[in-house]
């Protein structure tokens, strides 16, 4: 399927800059790409929103006067397509469903994933996802979820190839030369520390209008 950017949505403020996190992007020694973050404090949002977040991320959302689906808002210029590629055993997106993601870094075209994970992990404490090919983990991206003062201390490793000499040889140089370069991991630093961000902009607003006694007008405040 043939995908394109779509229409950037609005945004309440400008997008954290990637100089507000620490960023590491290394090289493991079978090959595969290790990518890591340490966010700033996610302010005002707390665990227990972004799990609920990631549960419900396939559903509409009002935002800025208009109704949107939540993932296109989550970044207002990389998100292109979520779907539930496949429901957890309560029909779901908690552990044991798989997530389609299409997104295009920087909004540039050339940057585009288009991918399917299975979540291996859903808590409080964050969120885990895996691709294997051949019984073997060839992607898997993990966010680590844990109060602090004012919010959120948001922390990111993404893994890309797999750290065996199947990997080094065979895998790892397919991947990075067809599916995920290591410009793509520069931009995917990027991309992550806007879209974790902009849950400051929105997320606070959405969970209180989803909770509140009451219903619809609670849900029209929070599209602004």
């Amino acid at each position: 399927m043939s995908w394109s950017l779509l229409p950037a949505r609005p945004v309440a403020g400008p997008l954290k800059s990637l100089h507000s996190a620490r960023t590491t992007f290394r090289r493991l020694r079978y090959g595969s790409f290790e990518l890591a973050i340490e966010h700033e404090v996610v302010r005002g949002v707390t665990p227990l929103m972004l799990e609920w977040w990631f549960r419900h991320i396939g559903e509409p959302m009002m935002w800025q006067g208009r109704q949107y689906p939540r993932y296109h808002v989550w970044h207002p210029v990389d998100h292109i397509h979520w779907a539930l590629a496949r429901p957890d055993a309560r029909g779901g997106a908690g552990v044991g469903s798989r997530f389609r993601i299409v997104e295009a870094f920087g909004g540039d075209p050339r940057m585009l994933v288009d991918s399917t994970e299975e979540v291996v992990k859903l808590d409080q404490t964050g969120i885990r996802l895996v691709r294997r090919v051949l019984g073997l983990e060839v992607f898997s991206l993990e966010h680590w979820f844990e109060p602090a003062a004012g919010g959120t201390r948001y922390t990111s490793r993404m893994q890309v190839g797999h750290e065996s000499p199947a990997g080094r040889y065979l895998l790892n140089p397919v991947l990075q030369r067809w599916r995920f370069s290591a410009r793509m991991g520069y931009a995917w630093l990027r991309h992550n520390v806007e879209e974790v961000g902009h849950f400051e902009q929105f997320l606070p607003l959405l969970y209180a209008a989803e909770h509140a006694q009451a219903g619809a007008p609670a849900l029209a405040a929070a599209g602004g």
